[in-house]
């Protein structure tokens, strides 16, 4: 018979620092391919898209407004049109509503972006924590 003793030290503050700091990298990833997944449904067109359908853009600022951030603090990714650069079209066309005087029909972008991408999602924190 064979008998063995080990000691196990656990550096539980190691653990949960690269824990957060894996959890934000990939909220990083997760941001940036659902960004990428919503400027590509959104095509150049001079006449308006069919209800229901992504948007079109005529110069392709409503694309190039949207933005993501990782807010670190929060462990939190916010993704969407910035207000700054498009105001509320953005909230106009996704949800359907007025802007500047005229009626919207709803033409998502960001939904089903997410909806596109949300099986990819969980893959992207596999192996996100190393020691």
């Amino acid at each position: 018979m064979i008998s063995m003793k080990v000691k196990t030290k656990m550096n539980g503050k190691r653990v949960v620092k690269a824990a957060k700091s894996g959890s934000i990298k990939s909220l990083g990833h997760a941001g940036g391919a659902l960004r990428m997944t919503a400027k590509r449904s959104i095509k150049r067109g001079k006449t308006e898209s069919p209800e229901g359908t992504p948007p079109h853009t005529r110069k392709g600022q409503l694309r190039r407004a949207i933005l993501y951030a990782v807010e670190k603090s929060k462990q939190t990714v916010v993704v969407g049109p910035d207000v700054s650069i498009v105001s509320t079209a953005g909230t106009a066309h996704e949800f359907g509503g007025r802007f500047r005087g005229e009626r919207y029909p709803k033409r998502p972008f960001m939904g089903p972006a997410l909806q596109k991408t949300k099986d990819r999602l969980p893959k992207m924190w596999a192996g996100s924590v190393k020691s």
